[in-house]
């Protein structure tokens, strides 16, 4: 007995070329010859996340739908994009046809076994990058490579306002006159001073003033050369 809303559904087109040259007249007529009731088309890249037309025509799908395309570069930039794609599509009920790819019908056994197959080879090209870029971030950490966020200020504007803080300008004037956030002045002075191997601990400036790890840290000193 037939699937009465599969019966029902509808075949929609999906045609897609990259730039304003090129034209959508091959496609929209391979489409027209599938059977597709309604076609969405756009002249876009396919590196591009937002397609317009592929979202409305996700968004216009109903169970027993089929979207339908020339080939599957037209819909998907790549193997992960193309899976996530077929499961949106799949989770409404409906199905994806690629006229020049017959293994991709998702509306046939043998088409979704090939899909499930591809995901599962995706997954495991992603836990095999995961595990590459741990191990070369470990052995890069090892030998002395400090990854994060480029320091804002340079180690000779971070000189040139300990300079500033000790001819008695405030810290919030310091920070103005290097053109950055006074937390980022804090931070800046606190990095270099704890990247100083061995240097006596100093932590963050509170304007002007040494902070009480300062004070001790002195202390210390003072009290080894008695």
């Amino acid at each position: 007995m037939k699937d009465k809303s599969a019966a029902a559904g509808l075949l929609l087109g999906y045609a897609r070329v990259s730039t304003d040259d090129q034209d959508l007249t091959n496609q929209r007529a391979e489409l027209h010859a599938a059977g597709c009731t309604r076609i969405f088309a756009e002249k876009i890249t396919g590196s591009r996340r937002d397609r317009p037309e592929l979202a409305r025509v996700l968004d216009h799908l109903r169970p027993g739908d089929v979207v339908t395309v020339t080939r599957l570069d037209r819909l998907a930039r790549s193997t992960r994009d193309l899976l996530d794609i077929a499961e949106r599509i799949q989770a409404v009920g409906a199905g994806l046809r690629s006229l020049a790819e017959p293994w991709a019908d998702t509306t046939t056994p043998a088409g979704r076994m090939v899909l499930t197959v591809f995901a599962g080879i995706a997954e495991f090209e992603r836990s095999l990058i995961i595990d590459r870029t741990r191990n070369g971030r470990e052995a890069a950490k090892a030998r002395g490579v400090q990854f994060g966020r480029r320091p804002t200020l340079t180690p000779g504007q971070v000189e040139h306002a300990r300079e500033l803080l000790g001819a008695g300008r405030t810290a919030a004037e310091t920070a103005e006159l290097l053109g950055v956030h006074r937390a980022t002045l804090y931070r800046a002075l606190r990095g270099q001073e704890t990247s100083q191997a061995e240097a006596r601990r100093r932590g963050a400036f509170v304007e002007d003033a040494l902070t009480e790890a300062d004070a001790l840290a002195a202390g210390d000193q003072e009290g080894m050369k008695e």
